[in-house]
């Protein structure tokens, strides 16, 4: 009997730890929208260098470190299965970047954000995956305030259609990704999912750069400055984090924890920026937060 009550002690004291990395890795990535908005590269460099760059605390991490736990790649299949989530998240982040050019910010962000309900979706039908009733309570509030955090229903008013079908093909792409992320977590450490994914992801960006952009290189450090602080901010802190999370608790509720970035989006904008928060973002952030306490409870 007491080993159980030690046990159930770790467990609680584990699932709290990733819950914790959890919006912290959701707070890093709230950020992303910031430093794109001051890259002076074009939103897919923008991207590829996300990716590339975080490569370099992921790797120096990796060197001396003793072999992590998990199992290491054996086969081919092995392989291809890491570098899956790379593949899903480049097309995402190339969605997303699209669609904030050719749409309003807040539809862009709005309907990316969705990716919660795709998860959830999806998790059902592939993986039959449970969900009560409290929990989608909770994501239904979630949602509720995210639209009242980004100007309510009228907002969706002010964009462009094309913008906002790409913004949901964002939204299900990284839908795909925290469920591959979730997948892949009870077989192999966060370290090696994140170095495959990451590098898998910039070579898939590095030709949609070349041809669609042609501006590969920011011209000042300035410009190298945002970009490093999305790499090593958002992409290797925020993902690593998310990743860790993952192994540990259920991929609908990650999700729709990391409703949480347009709430830090908009903070940031406001002290960065100088982007007001009105009544209505305040309620709206609210709203998310308490959604994400109703779920928790589901």
């Amino acid at each position: 009997m007491s080993q159980t009550i030690t046990s159930s002690a770790g467990s609680a004291a584990t699932n709290r730890i990733a819950l914790a990395a959890l919006i912290v890795g959701g707070a890093a990535i709230g950020g992303s929208p910031i430093f794109v908005r001051l890259s002076e590269v074009g939103p897919m460099a923008t991207a590829f260098w996300r990716v590339a760059l975080a490569l370099i605390p992921l790797l120096a991490f990796s060197i001396g470190k003793r072999p992590a736990e998990g199992t290491a790649p054996l086969r081919l299949r092995d392989y291809a299965i890491l570098v899956l989530p790379g593949i899903i998240l480049s097309v995402d982040l190339a969605a997303w970047h699209l669609s904030i050019r050719m749409t309003s910010v807040a539809n862009a962000t709005l309907l990316a954000n969705l990716a919660p309900v795709f998860v959830t979706i999806i998790g059902w039908i592939l993986f039959r995956s449970a969900v009560s009733r409290m929990f989608l309570l909770g994501l239904v509030t979630a949602i509720a305030g995210v639209v009242t955090l980004k100007g309510g229903p009228a907002a969706l008013g002010n964009g462009d259609l094309r913008g906002d079908a790409v913004a949901l093909v964002a939204a299900m792409f990284y839908a795909g990704y925290i469920l591959s992320i979730g997948r892949l977590r009870s077989r192999f450490d966060t370290l090696r999912i994140m170095l495959w994914s990451s590098a898998s992801a910039a070579l898939c960006l590095l030709p949609v750069v070349l041809y669609a952009e042609g501006t590969l290189f920011p011209s000042t450090a300035y410009g190298w400055a945002i970009l490093f602080g999305l790499a090593f901010v958002s992409h290797a802190g925020g993902q690593v984090a998310i990743a860790y999370a993952l192994a540990y608790l259920p991929a609908a509720f990650s999700s729709l924890t990391l409703l949480l970035q347009p709430v830090v989006a908009a903070v940031l904008a406001w002290l960065l920026l100088g982007e007001g928060i009105g009544a209505m973002q305040a309620v709206g952030g609210v709203i998310v937060l308490a959604g994400i306490l109703i779920a928790r409870r589901g």
